[in-house]
């Protein structure tokens, strides 16, 4: 059984409205990510969670330095985090710019929309993970789930300068679950396009069929020297015809009657003599004077001298030649008297 590579997709129009959907999503993405980024809320939420006794506090890796025990920071409040989020929303903006015009142009091709959306949503996925993991670096005052800007109101921070920096953490966290259900949407739309139907199938070998015999009726025609492409022409009122268009190739049908008003005539055909221009009757009459001064070219032997002039004609030139032009003197300015 022949490969058939998917190239439709059954639901064109919903892929293209998930895809303006998907545009305010990911803004919002790279907005907030972007907000975040160079840690401009994630230590002061940090040690607010400590200051409530919610988890552990920023100064926990200058105490272990000193005591000189291993410490690493939890994911939650690393500067990765932060990074991670941020490339991923700059990813998936890029993505929409160019996957949306490729979609119009019938090229996002569904095992390739399967694959992008499928990657870039997990992702997504292991971006909330960490977004909503715990931290347990400090015995006694344990996070087993997720922070507390997610787990609780904004309203129990410590300081009430951190609640409009809580609430941005939140809302990252909500627009990240929002567009992993956005992705995870149009993954199962493309890849129920990945699978090939008979029909579809049956159409797409009979497009394939037409191409290879066409194909082999163009290399046919190339390769063999009888087939010689002709031109349309027509030979008079009920004579049609065709003419080769290589240059010396006789017509295949010049002695077919050409009708040129009332009479039939063929231009390969002996016609009468008396149809003939009186040029050619003059030379087909047998006369000695041949105005072509090549036709008698067996008797040129020798080089033949010019041609000498009449007697009469000689006279003439030499009277000519012995009397000079008279020219009339200029008329005289008359004298005032």
């Amino acid at each position: 059984m022949p490969f058939i590579f998917p190239r439709r997709h059954r639901h064109y129009k919903l892929t293209l409205w998930l895809m303006v959907v998907e545009l305010p999503v990911t803004v919002a993405i790279l907005t907030l990510t972007g907000i975040a980024s160079h840690n401009l809320y994630r230590t002061l939420l940090w040690q607010d969670g400590a200051d409530n006794g919610f988890n552990s506090a920023p100064n926990a890796a200058l105490y272990a330095a000193a005591n000189y025990r291993p410490y690493t920071t939890p994911m939650v409040w690393s500067t990765f985090l932060d990074k991670f989020n941020l490339i991923i929303g700059v990813v998936s903006t890029f993505l929409l710019i160019v996957k949306f015009p490729v979609h119009c142009l019938h090229l996002f091709f569904p095992p390739i929309g399967a694959f992008i959306h499928g990657g870039i949503m997990i992702l997504y996925i292991i971006s909330a993970r960490f977004q909503a993991s715990s931290d347990t670096s400090d015995p006694k005052h344990p996070q087993p789930g997720a922070p507390w800007y997610i787990a609780k109101n904004c309203d129990v921070a410590a300081h009430k300068s951190n609640i409009h920096y809580c609430q941005q953490a939140k809302s990252l966290f909500a627009v990240t679950i929002i567009i992993i259900v956005l992705y995870f949407i149009e993954f199962a739309v493309i890849v129920h396009s990945c699978f090939v139907t008979k029909a579809e199938r049956d159409e797409i070998l009979e497009q394939r069929e037409e191409k290879r015999i066409e194909k082999e009726f163009e290399e046919e025609i190339m390769k063999s020297p009888r087939m010689i492409p002709m031109t349309p022409a027509f030979f008079g009122q009920d004579h049609p015809g065709m003419i080769p268009r290589t240059p010396g190739y006789p017509p295949a049908a010049a002695a077919m009657p050409v009708s040129h008003g009332e009479g039939l005539y063929s231009p390969f055909i002996h016609r009468p003599e008396n149809s003939r221009t009186p040029g050619f009757n003059r030379l087909g009459s047998g006369s000695i004077c041949s105005d072509l001064p090549l036709r008698d070219h067996s008797n040129l032997s020798t080089p033949q001298g010019p041609p000498e002039m009449p007697q009469g004609a000689e006279g003439q030139n030499g009277q000519a030649q012995g009397t000079s032009m008279y020219f009339p003197p200029p008329p005289k300015k008359a004298s005032n008297k």
